[in-house]
């Protein structure tokens, strides 16, 4: 994926650093010299320029990426001045953080792809854990149904996944069952990763402590599985 991000503060620099690490070609920008200095290593080129200037945010190649990734959030005003500039530009695919429902809300009227509100899904994930007791990775799917990744917990550890009867019991299936082993690069280096376990019938092996388990269902039911648990 090729990608701009505009706006290197906290959350800008830390997409784009991701971005980069995962292997996408980010172009990245901000009118600071410091912040743009901070990632030019990392990113495949990066500006100092003020993006709230038209002819300047033009020297961008708005239309030679994937997305357009808005990535300022406290300054209000600039936020919103780029993203109209940007679809004045006719840039197709732009995503914009919002600061708070305030900012969402004039986001929307652009009609733009996606609006990222970064803050409520870090409060939102920690008070999943603190409620439920577990770590949990969450990505909804509509109102009732989610993807639940979670650590195995110690109850469920020496069982084998199928053993666990969560559908039977909860209603959620589970999707994949995620063990570390060591695995090697293409140069040779071994390293721990994340491997898929396979969890057919009678194949399936013994959950270990930090294995990580992915599983499907409604929210209300995966509630009741963590009360359980706890």
């Amino acid at each position: 994926m090729k990608c701009i991000i505009i706006g290197l503060g906290t959350y800008g620099r830390v997409l784009a650093d991701e971005m980069s690490a995962l292997g996408h070609e980010v172009i990245a920008a901000d009118s600071d010299a410091s912040r743009v200095e901070r990632v030019k290593d990392i990113c495949d080129a990066a500006f100092q320029i003020d993006a709230c200037d038209e002819l300047a945010l033009g020297v961008l190649p708005l239309k030679k990426v994937d997305v357009v990734i808005v990535a300022i959030g406290s300054n209000l005003g600039a936020s919103v001045r780029v993203v109209a500039l940007l679809k004045k530009l006719g840039v197709k695919n732009i995503y914009a953080r919002a600061n708070d429902y305030v900012h969402k809300s004039i986001l929307q009227a652009f009609d733009i792809e996606k609006i990222l509100i970064p803050e409520e899904r870090a409060a939102r994930s920690l008070v999943r854990q603190m409620d439920l007791g577990v770590t949990t990775e969450l990505y909804r799917v509509d109102a009732e149904y989610c993807v639940y990744k979670f650590d195995v917990p110690e109850k469920f550890v020496g069982q084998r996944a199928n053993d666990l009867h969560l559908y039977e019991n909860y209603h959620l299936k589970i999707i994949a069952v995620k063990k570390k082993e060591r695995v090697q690069n293409f140069v040779g280096i071994e390293y721990d990763a994340f491997v898929v376990a396979n969890v057919s019938e009678g194949e399936d092996k013994p959950l270990e402590a930090g294995d990580v388990l992915v599983c499907y269902g409604k929210e209300s039911d995966f509630r009741k599985l963590c009360r359980v648990l706890n």
